[in-house]
């Protein structure tokens, strides 16, 4: 399938780039930017930007859409890694750090304590900088959910990814109701919190369907919702079923905010982590 002229995005490239590129290698860190190969890389990483991806660059799942590695046999999380995060953030100047993670299943507690130990690095190095998780299920324990929200992030972001007709296919390992009930932990147990998560459009679901997860979103009072258009990360991925135009994306917006959720970011290249400074900014106003 040819991509329409408005997915046409012209790759941006310079110094700045290449100075983001040489500290993640100086330092050892994976970006998902990289790792999921976002189409979005060139033009965050010219304006120094950065998602950290940390607990390794390989995944326990293997979900339909996903450009990660997967693997049986990961690593052990590097006790290292907070404070490298830390300090490429602080290296960086960044006003608002984002971490993710590659899902975690083989852990015992999914990667939760090196999530929160990994917050509170970057608190230490950056005090006025906003702090924002985008994190796995953490199978739906309670304990490790909790772990993450009492490191106190500025936001916690968890992608729902798709609709539920279609989680078999897309995401296999995961759970509709799962992923629903953390964002719902989340703001109950830090009404404060800003909460977010995310879709994609293009894997077959119909506006109808959509506006159903925006119902539920908008039912446990999500703060922000991120919709884009899916991109065939690799050839062993997901096709694209349909490129969707960007008046549907407008449509949704305007939506999503007429069912409750405060702020909905929709585009073709719009991501979880895309402007996620922007989007902070815009959510607490």
């Amino acid at each position: 399938m040819i991509k329409p002229e408005w997915l046409r995005k012209r790759a941006e490239r310079g110094g700045e780039a290449l100075a983001v590129r040489a500290l993640l290698r100086r330092t050892g860190l994976a970006t998902v930017c990289e790792e999921a190969r976002c189409p979005n890389l060139g033009e965050c990483f010219s304006k120094k930007t950065a998602t950290f991806m940390i607990l390794g660059e390989k995944c326990s799942r293997n979900c339909g859409f996903c450009a990660v590695t997967p693997g049986k046999h990961l690593p052990s999380p590097d006790p290292a890694e907070p404070e490298n995060v830390a300090r490429a953030a602080a290296e960086l100047k960044l006003s608002h750090v984002v971490i993710t993670s590659v899902t975690r299943d083989d852990l015992e507690d999914g990667g939760a304590v090196h999530f929160a130990k990994t917050v509170e690095a970057v608190r230490d190095a950056l005090p006025e900088a906003s702090i924002e998780v985008l994190t796995p299920d953490f199978l739906g324990k309670t304990e490790d959910i909790n772990t993450v929200i009492v490191s106190a992030p500025d936001v916690y972001n968890h992608n729902m990814e798709t609709v539920p007709e279609l989680y078999k296919k897309v995401r296999p390992a995961a759970s509709y109701k799962r992923s629903l009930s953390l964002l719902e932990l989340v703001k109950q147990t830090a009404p404060s919190m800003l909460t977010k998560s995310g879709i994609m459009l293009g894997l077959g679901e119909t506006e109808e369907q959509v506006g159903r997860v925006m119902d539920d979103l908008a039912n446990i009072g999500c703060d922000a919702l991120t919709i884009g258009q899916y991109l065939r990360p690799a050839l062993n991925a997901l096709p694209v079923a349909e490129y969707v135009r960007p008046e549907v994306f407008e449509r949704l917006k305007d939506l999503g905010e007429s069912k409750g959720i405060k702020h909905v970011f929709s585009g073709p290249y719009v991501r979880s982590s895309y402007h996620a400074g922007e989007v902070f900014k815009a959510s607490i106003v």
